[in-house]
């Protein structure tokens, strides 16, 4: 097993899902599985499913929703319509009709009444700019900012404008109980915007009694401006640096990507950075060094996570893309670098006080001792996300008593999680732990080792911790 801190999420098509090749996936550093459902239908996400399932208990799974999200209608052919700087499109406010040479569609009703005169309309993340110069009761009239080809079922944003669109969508409900029914693990939903879009997938979520949880992706102003509120109401963020990159500009996205990964550590909630970050080897064996040097640095930042989309999804190396990533973090982790950063860490507000001291404590007693690794048995996979925001240098096993409070410590930086029967005393706990820790390998006799563990058979979290020579 690769042991790398930082964890790897790789997208999984449908076309491209074997048990093989997702076992070259989990082998080569792999710990959760996307499966985006823009692309996908109900029938070959549960293939999907069912072959990592068939892999590993332990990989993760998550899907993507649609979400709020403004396309292009179909066009027929999928050529598409050249353009020109200076040319005329209109954009028609029939969400029902099909795209036609210079006659525009979208699959939102009150687009054309939501976008005002003087907005820039960009198509396909960006290829192609529109400026609306008049805006008339069912067209707007456009004015193409550069040369470029329209297609079909193409992405379209107006950054800073609010399109009213709703946080489902009736493809997302299917898909948010199909995962329930699946037993998948995370649902990231696409264009957060405030909390009351999360709160729709909650509630079908709470009805159902499921364990699912949820991934805010941040790709657009309001969701960088809600984004206090849009953490209380997840268990982790995407910053998802593609449809962000076209709402904002470019040269800001460094910036946010930093200050979104910060509050998210504060909050103690996990952080995943995504999009094109090794692009180039969905044509080519080898990374730039632009690329390479964007996952140390998102690893430098404390990421919990990072994602490979169309580089393990249809890209010609993706194998190598997994492989490539682990070694960036391996040796990033490993830098002095990384190792400089204070334990100072503010952690307020936190749900179990007890817990968030205990956690503090322990890694700060690391530096001190000859402790080897960290122990911790939990319902919930709370303390141990308290413990990785510290980002301590020695790693930290989660012994679960659930199945998906394991897979949930796959997006959670330093964790390495077991399944475990519930333990009939704390001495009984810490003889399990250790003899499956030397058996794989993981601690030697004689080792140091700190546990933090509280009652077996509830959820009130941590109360004790100690340290043990084994």
């Amino acid at each position: 097993m690769i042991q790398k801190k930082t964890k790897i999420i790789c997208t999984v098509s449908d076309i491209n899902c074997e048990v093989s090749f997702i076992r070259k996936l989990f082998e080569n550093g792999m710990n959760v599985a996307r499966i985006n459902t823009a692309h996908a239908t109900l029938e070959g996400a549960q293939r999907v499913v069912d072959n990592i399932r068939a892999v590993s208990d332990k990989i993760a799974i998550l899907i993507d929703t649609k979400g709020p999200e403004v396309r292009l209608t179909p066009m027929e052919g999928s050529v598409g319509f050249p353009v020109k700087i200076g040319d005329e499109v209109s954009i028609y406010r029939d969400h029902t009709a099909n795209c036609t040479n210079k006659c525009l569609h979208t699959n939102c009703a009150s687009f054309v009444k939501d976008v005002p005169e003087g907005a820039h309309v960009l198509i396909d993340d960006g290829a192609v700019d529109l400026f609306v110069v008049v805006k008339e009761e069912d067209r707007l009239l456009c004015r193409v900012q550069n040369d470029g080809v329209i297609k079909g079922r193409k992405s379209v944003n107006v950054p800073n404008v609010h399109i009213n669109l709703p946080a489902l969508t009736e493809k997302d409900k299917k898909f948010v109980n199909w995962a329930i029914d699946a037993n998948v693990d995370f649902i990231a939903h696409s264009f957060v915007r405030n909390k009351e879009d999360l709160m729709e997938i909650q509630t079908i979520l709470d009805e159902r009694k499921s364990h699912i949880k949820l991934v805010s992706k941040i790709e657009n102003q309001q969701g960088v401006d809600n984004l206090e509120e849009i953490l209380d109401h997840c268990y982790g963020v995407m910053v998802a640096r593609g449809d962000l990159g076209v709402e904002i500009p470019a040269e800001r996205i460094p910036i946010l990507q930093h200050e979104i990964v910060h509050k998210c550590r504060t909050h103690r909630k996990p952080v995943i950075i995504a999009t094109q970050m090794l692009h180039s080897m969905i044509e080519n064996p080898r990374p730039t060094r632009a690329e390479v040097t964007d996952i140390a640095n998102a690893i430098f930042q404390r990421t919990d996570a990072i994602m490979l989309s169309g580089e393990t999804a249809f890209g010609k190396y993706p194998v190598e893309a997994v492989a490539t990533m682990a070694k960036v973090a391996i040796e990033t982790e490993h830098s002095s670098l990384f190792q400089q950063e204070s334990l100072e860490y503010v952690m307020t507000g936190a749900q179990k006080p007890i817990a968030a001291a205990l956690a503090s404590n322990l890694v700060k007693d690391i530096p001190r001792l000859p402790i080897k690794a960290v122990i911790v048995d939990t319902w919930s996979g709370r303390t141990g996300r308290y413990l990785a925001e510290f980002r301590p240098s020695v790693p930290i096993y989660t012994m679960c008593y659930r199945d998906f409070t394991m897979r949930e410590m796959a997006l959670v930086y330093g964790t390495f999680a077991y399944q475990i029967d519930v333990p009939n005393s704390k001495e009984d706990m810490v003889n399990v732990c250790t003899r499956i820790l030397m058996e794989e390998g993981r601690l030697q006799k004689g080792d140091l080792v700190g546990f933090i563990g509280g009652s077996f058979d509830d959820e009130l979290g941590a109360s004790y911790l100690e340290f043990k020579y084994i």
